[in-house]
Order: C-alpha cells, then structure tokens, then sequence
C-alpha cells in the first residue's frame, strides 16, 4: 500500500484569552483530546506539562501527525498548531474546535499544504472565530 506525503499544518495565534482557560494543562489536555478526536484522528498519547508561576503545554501525539497548545495566560495568547498527513483528517476542524473553546479576542492563522512539493501558504477558513488582518 503506498502512503499520500499530503498533508496540512494549521498554525494559530490567540490573544484575548481568559488567564484560567490558558492556567489549566488538565482543562487543556481534556480539550485537546476532545479536538483530536472531532477531526477524526487517532490519538496515540499525550504529553501535558503546568508550568510555574503559569502557563502551560500539552502535546497529543497522533497516528496522522501532532496538535499542540503552549500557553502564555499572563498575556492572554496561546499558539496553537496541528498537523495531519492525509486526506481523512483535517486539521482545521481540531483547530475551530479549540477556538470555540478558548474564545479569544483576535487569532491569527495560517495554513501550509505540505508533502506535494514547495510548500503552499494559504489563508484557513476559520469557523469559530474573527480572524485578525495582518
């Protein structure tokens, strides 16, 4: 069976996020399984670390690729990513997920086509949210 190299990595910026949202890896990891899991991938395991005095990162391995969250809540931002290799899954849906979740105030995204050669950069249709202008 020969594999696809296709795939799409979808990177996000949130600023206005509420400081306990981003204070909580447990909230966090429960969440981002839960994002893995609406796009229809396979979740392998995941890896969550509540940093001191705040802040956080949780990382979820997946069968497709990776989603992450590092947080930075005195800021209000947390950057977000997710990759899928593939046509099954589409890493947007976890991301809108995880949007609807933290409702920032301003996002910034982007998304790369990886795997069919140069890499593409293209604007995501963001569902959740008002994406910021550049």
């Amino acid at each position: 069976m020969e594999y696809s190299t296709f795939g799409r990595h979808v990177a996000v910026d949130t600023w206005g996020v509420q400081f306990d949202l981003l204070n909580d890896a447990e909230f966090l990891k429960k969440e981002m399984i839960e994002a893995a899991e609406s796009c229809g991938a396979t979740v392998l395991s995941v890896q969550a670390k509540q940093f001191s005095p705040q802040g956080a990162t949780v990382l979820v391995l997946l069968s497709e690729s990776h989603l992450s969250i590092h947080t930075y809540p005195e800021r209000g931002f947390a950057a977000l990513d997710c990759y899928t290799c593939g046509e099954t899954v589409d890493p947007q849906v976890a991301i809108d997920y995880l949007v609807s979740v933290l409702k920032p105030e301003k996002v910034y995204a982007k998304k790369l086509v990886r795997g069919t050669g140069e890499l593409q950069v293209v604007e995501p249709e963001m569902k959740s949210a008002e994406v910021a202008s550049k």
